[in-house]
């Protein structure tokens, strides 16, 4: 019986046996619940259908897309509106420049260069210098304001220079252009007259956009940054010693016939500017006084007063308060629009200042 048993146990080991292996209990082939799977399993079990692995897409929302391609495209449209309006608006300006400068032009050939009176600045030496040498006007006022115009391209920044050498630059065309027509008067009284309020219309009109056509007005403002001398009364010094050697070289009644005419200019471009050799005084009420005080000293060199205030309607705002002169008006504007365009700006005149921080006294 042992020895059957032997026997018997002998061949259910055969039995257990993998054909070409060695022995493994049956127990082996299941596995425990705790058992983590081998690599070759897990490799099995993640195996999925192509595509099965794929996050299910998000629903569309066709209301949302709709309002997102909207609003690309209204801010789109607004850039487009905003880069027209730009370009329409710097056309107009260099538009009034030209139509200045044509006017200025056609006071001095038809009023004032016939009758040998005089304008101040650097267009009152080319023609002290065009009677004596004749050498074209047109071409002695552009080579004269080249010198005052790279001496003030640091003070007053580039876009003031484009301007600046554009109104010049048309200023000399439309010299040439009516130097050859008939003069409108021989009359002394109505050349200084209607000389004179024309050329302060034309003069008017090109500094109201932010353009000059006399090149010694940049080196007053740089005498008046540097060393707080009035803009006003550099430019009447220039002219003091202009028609001075006018009345040497002319005679004394042409001299005064010359300063009569620039007090009529004067006067008339006071009308159409605002301002003549005035100091002008800014209160800018706005929600960015910080930024704006900031560009204004960047760009301008001007320093400011912030004030807070508070608005009856608007609630807490801050008061920016800046002394400045009249060339630099349509810069201060153009600056303020820049940074906030919703800001409430009065600019007045100043009758006198005391005091070392303001550049002018009136």
């Amino acid at each position: 019986m042992a020895g059957m048993d032997q026997k018997r146990g002998s061949e259910n080991r055969g039995g257990n046996q993998r054909p070409g292996g060695g022995e493994r209990p049956a127990e082996s082939k299941i596995r425990d619940g705790n058992q983590r799977p081998t690599g070759s399993e897990r490799q099995a079990g993640s195996e999925r259908p192509a595509g099965s692995g794929r996050e299910p897409e998000r629903e569309r929302n066709p209301e949302s897309e709709a309002n997102a391609a909207g609003g690309a495209q209204e801010a789109a449209e607004q850039k487009r509106g905003g880069a027209v309006r730009g370009l329409l608006r710097l056309l107009w300006e260099y538009g009034m420049l030209t139509l200045g400068s044509a006017v200025a032009a056609f006071a001095i050939e038809e009023f004032l260069v016939p009758c040998t009176i005089l304008d101040g600045g650097v267009v009152g030496i080319g023609i002290m210098v065009n009677n004596l040498t004749k050498i074209r006007l047109s071409l002695l006022t552009m080579g004269l304001n080249i010198p005052f115009l790279l001496v003030g391209y640091r003070v007053l920044g580039k876009k003031f220079l484009a301007k600046a050498a554009f109104s010049m630059l048309m200023f000399s065309l439309f010299l040439e252009v009516f130097a050859p027509l008939r003069n409108m008067t021989d009359e002394y009284l109505l050349a200084v007259c209607f000389g004179g309020i024309l050329l302060g219309i034309g003069v008017g009109l090109v500094i109201s956009f932010g353009g000059c056509l006399d090149g010694t007005e940049t080196v007053a403002i740089l005498l008046n940054r540097k060393f707080d001398f009035p803009v006003g009364r550099t430019v009447l010094i220039f002219n003091i010693v202009i028609y001075s050697i006018a009345g040497i070289l002319f005679g004394f009644d042409r001299a005064m016939y010359s300063l009569l005419t620039y007090y009529i200019t004067s006067k008339v471009l006071d009308f159409v500017d605002n301002g003549m050799n005035q100091a002008k005084a800014a209160m800018i009420i706005t929600d960015d006084g910080r930024r704006i005080a900031d560009m204004i000293y960047r760009r301008m060199g001007r320093t400011v007063t912030i004030l807070e205030g508070q608005g009856l309607l608007s609630g807490r705002k801050e008061v920016v308060y800046c002394v400045f002169n009249r060339l630099e008006v349509y810069e201060l504007k153009r600056l303020i629009k820049e940074v906030d365009a919703s800001a409430f700006i009065a600019i007045h005149e100043i009758s006198e200042i005391i005091g070392n921080h303001i550049k002018q006294k009136g």
